[in-house]
């Protein structure tokens, strides 16, 4: 059997686990694979290959790993098994003892996917096959899997950097990802221009920590902005995730007056407690995220802003809790993505006294939730009656269709609406009241 007909009439099926980097990736591996003759198969059918794209950012995401692993051999049991993404590089011993597993990718060898597929899975079809795992040390992964693809999604993902040097000490980010790196904004703006052929108009940039873009090739993240700023054809730019201390006042000032930049951040807190981020090795302070909040809502009063807390982490007290929770209640931040700490093998975390319980965790947890959907509802509430232009993405079959305001507002269309008409397009719409469950408004054209 030649190495092109391994592929050839195949099926396959994917699963994406954690951050939206890997839901990119994912994509791309589909998009790959699918020019080799392989075709995505949903659930109601038995597929030749299955790929899992792995997290471990928690003991809750490990556990979800191993069990959608059993799980989708038990649905395809004849099929070749990969694992990859960060799981598959912390642990692979491991998933070794998985039975079923065939191929593991670490985070290195994920840009050569292909590659190994090909020549473990015709292993295995001579009869000459075992189980092998591809990692290499941290210190070792310079490799960057380039990716911009939309899947089954309106929105494109384009990859701009990978990886971390932060090494906060609650996170093995760092140890599954290797060291930051990226590739040039040449590459990335032909990238962009290739979605926008392709009938793309919105991208969202996705990475670890992309604001850190540039490192590897001497340019800055307000360089990219710039230079895909300019790209015809592509109306709408979000930027997934910023870390405060690499967001600049000159890449704020551009966003507010660019042309296609939408008024939409995300921005990790994780603790409103200075005594706490010094714990975590952050590299800010509340006062400087407090600035570049309002640095934002100064230039672009309607922004949405998301943040992402974390609570119980070792050495939180009640007392810093409430500090987090003041200093979140004081500013017009629109959502909170709240994450309970979870141990991690390894962190220098395990070291800091005082551990919080499971219960108060919860407790802190719920408080954030409540904070955090009074103000989203009072943030939507505001744009009730307005005017807004929304990017309709493709709706599911009998479910109504939704899109999302330039200031990521979500926005929901009746399911008697054609939704043919408006997928993919930017309309002008009038925004009413929620919908039944309060996570949109509904719109009339």
């Amino acid at each position: 059997m030649s190495d092109t007909a391994i592929f050839q009439g195949k099926t396959a099926t994917y699963h994406t686990l954690g951050c939206k980097l890997n839901f990119s990736e994912t994509s791309t591996f589909c998009n790959l694979l699918e020019n080799l003759g392989v075709r995505t198969v949903g659930k109601d059918e038995n597929a030749d290959l299955c790929i899992v794209n792995t997290c471990s950012v928690t003991d809750v995401a490990d556990r979800k790993c191993r069990q959608i692993i059993r799980r989708m051999k038990h649905d395809n049991p004849n099929a070749f098994m990969v694992i990859t993404g960060c799981y598959a590089q912390l642990e692979p011993k491991k998933l070794k003892e998985i039975e079923g597993v065939d191929l593991i990718l670490g985070n290195n060898e994920k840009a050569n996917l292909v590659e190994y597929i090909r020549k473990a899975w015709k292993e295995k079809l001579d009869g000459d096959h075992s189980v092998t795992a591809h990692t290499v040390a941290t210190k070792d992964i310079r490799d960057f899997q380039p990716s911009c693809s939309r899947g089954n999604r309106t929105r494109y993902w384009l990859k701009v950097q990978d990886g971390c040097n932060y090494y906060c000490t609650y996170c093995t980010i760092p140890f599954a990802r290797g060291n930051s790196r990226n590739p040039s904004i040449e590459s990335l703006v032909r990238q962009a221009e290739k979605a926008a052929r392709d009938g793309g108009k919105e991208i969202v940039l996705t990475g670890v920590n992309i604001g850190d873009f540039g490192r590897t090739t001497n340019e800055s993240f307000l360089d990219l902005v710039k230079a895909l700023d300019n790209i015809e054809g592509i109306e709408r730019y979000r930027i997934s995730s910023l870390e405060p201390d690499l967001i600049s006042n000159e890449l704020i000032d551009f966003c507010a007056k660019s042309r296609a930049f939408m008024p939409h951040f995300h921005i990790p807190l994780q603790s409103g407690s200075d005594t706490v981020l010094k714990l975590m090795h952050r590299r800010y302070d509340a006062a400087l995220f407090t600035e570049k909040i309002l640095k934002i809502k100064e230039l672009m009063p309607q922004a949405f802003i998301g943040v992402d807390v974390m609570v119980g982490t070792r050495g939180e007290t009640q007392e810093y809790f409430e500090e987090t929770y003041n200093l979140l209640e004081s500013l017009p931040v629109t959502q909170l993505h709240v994450f309970p700490y979870s141990e991690r093998p390894g962190t220098a975390a395990l070291k800091i006294p005082h551990v919080v319980t499971s219960a108060d965790k919860e407790l802190r947890s719920k408080r954030l939730i409540a904070l955090s959907d009074a103000k989203t509802k009072t943030f939507y509430e505001e744009h009730i009656g307005k005017r807004m232009p929304v990017l309709f993405e493709k709706a599911q079959q009998g479910k109504a269709m939704h899109g999302f305001t330039d200031n990521y507002i979500r926005v929901e269309l009746s399911t008697d609406v054609a939704s043919a008409d408006y997928d993919n397009k930017i309309v002008p719409v009038l925004l009413q009241d929620f919908n039944q469950n309060m996570t949109a408004l509904t719109a009339t054209i």
